[in-house]
């Protein structure tokens, strides 16, 4: 789903049979789904504080399937089953009884979570007659409301005193988590930061899958070497694109070792879901993100005459905000002026084109476009080295960056020097380098390199055109 915090949905759907079985789907309201389980699987004659107990956990039990996309993830087009034997019960077209439904009108908000984790609990429950397990016993509930426990009181019985109620959670449209447009080298933002920190997870269970070092959002060279080992291991297309396939199956993995459908979860702790990128670039933002869009769009704008010049100075001014529109007219985008997330991808795949055939290796006073894909901690590639080159040359003038072994590999060491960089040009000292940074290496590179060579004809101790003595 897209919002990375539970919400109640307004609709599910239920495929009434197991989930292979070929039966029908039907769609509903979350009030009336969850009113016609509670209707068929409690008594209305048993105590309120028993009934909202169990009310509670048939909630926190059916969003746990929806927020992991439990059979989504794994191809099936609807939420959840009517099968006991793997869900709740559910029987379509039944009547409701009164007082059951007017608790679920109160409650049908809220869920249970672990202390330290935001999905909903898989609360697992059983009626405890028929059937044993190791949450919540539905007619063992009676026993402890009619001896006085209010509804905490016996969730915490069975499901331990570090379960909460969340009250009050927003009602919303569910859709896809799958990103719109595959995620791949050059992609960014909170799709991406969740991508690696999923993959990060599954890697401790498959090792042979490489740790990304910084799950920043940047879809970077190590990014794209976990994504195609992943895919090699579990029989997808190892092309390193992230599209529907993908995400779900890394979706179904990370789930399935993080025990989220367990009572005995690993949990999803807030930090995990909390959105870190925004949207959208607009006018009047400042920073090294708008210099970034800056040096793609001056790079294109060599080769369009319909968008004018911009200069690289971490403004979205008019100026900037005349190119972007003049990139979305000529790529028949939306003209908002703004750079979404349509139109950054457009920029890049446009950028990405014209230096793609552009060999890359180091040649003395030779400088090279960014080359579209962030460096960072991590990322091996013949465009590090690159950098690495150029940073050498620079700290021979510069002494507090310190000389690194151009192997192509981004190691510790290459990160303190591109954060001593970062700090002696007034970046961002992220240790990453985006089109920004790498502007300013090779600009400072070029200047260096031409100011320490001298001109034909040039000669030391003599001015340009000057005869000499004898």
């Amino acid at each position: 789903m897209n919002a990375r915090l539970p919400f109640i949905p307004e609709t599910v759907t239920v495929h009434l049979g197991a989930p292979d079985t070929n039966a029908p789907n039907v769609t509903v309201s979350f009030i009336d789904y969850i009113t016609n389980v509670a209707s068929s699987e409690i008594y209305p004659t048993w105590p309120e504080e028993s009934i909202r107990a169990n009310i509670y956990a048939q909630i926190s039990f059916a969003l746990n399937r929806i927020y992991t996309e439990f059979y989504r993830s794994r191809g099936y087009d609807f939420d959840i089953t009517n099968s006991t034997a793997f869900d709740q019960s559910f029987v379509n077209g039944r009547d409701y009884f009164e007082n059951i439904s007017e608790i679920v009108g109160e409650i049908f908000n809220s869920y249970l979570v672990r202390e330290g984790s935001v999905e909903p609990l898989f609360a697992q429950y059983c009626d405890g007659v028929r059937v044993q397990c190791g949450g919540l016993s539905q007619w063992g509930t009676v026993e402890l409301a009619e001896q006085g426990y209010t509804p905490y009181e016996i969730l915490q019985y069975y499901y331990g005193n570090d379960v909460n109620i969340v009250t009050d959670a927003p009602i919303m449209n569910v859709s896809s988590s799958a990103p719109v447009r595959p995620l791949r080298l050059g992609s960014g933002g909170d799709e991406v930061r969740q991508l690696q920190l999923r993959l990060n997870r599954i890697s401790d269970n498959y090792p042979s899958i490489p740790k990304i070092a910084l799950p920043d959002g940047v879809f970077s060279f190590d990014t794209e070497a976990a994504v195609k080992r992943f895919q090699e291991i579990f029989g997808l297309t190892p092309d390193g694109i992230v599209g529907n396939a993908t995400w779900y199956r890394v979706l179904f993995l990370y789930n399935a070792v993080k025990k989220l459908n367990e009572l005995n979860s690993e949990g999803i702790t807030l930090s995990e879901v909390t959105d870190q990128f925004d949207e959208a670039t607009v006018p009047g933002a400042v920073g090294e993100n708008v210099k970034n869009i800056q040096y793609l769009l001056a790079y294109v704008a060599q080769f369009y005459d319909e968008i004018p010049p911009v200069t690289l100075d971490g403004i979205y001014g008019p100026a900037t905000e005349s190119a972007v529109r003049a990139f979305q007219q000529l790529f028949e985008l939306d003209v908002t002026g703004e750079v979404d997330l349509t139109t950054w991808d457009a920029l890049y795949r446009t950028y990405l084109g014209f230096i793609e055939t552009i060999p890359f290796k180091y040649i003395d006073g030779r400088l090279y476009p960014y080359p579209g894909v962030p460096l960072r901690l991590g990322s091996e590639s013949e465009v590090v080295r690159l950098m690495q080159e150029y940073l050498n040359y620079i700290a021979s003038f510069y002494p507090q960056i310190p000389t690194v072994s151009p192997t192509g590999y981004f190691g510790s060491r290459t990160q303190e020097a591109v954060i001593a960089f970062q700090r002696l040009q007034g970046l961002t000292p992220s240790g990453t380098v985006a089109a920004a940074t790498w502007n300013e290496i090779t600009s400072l590179y070029s200047d260096l390199y031409l100011g320490s060579r001298l001109g034909e004809g040039q000669y030391p101790g003599y001015e340009i055109g000057a005869e000499g003595g004898e």
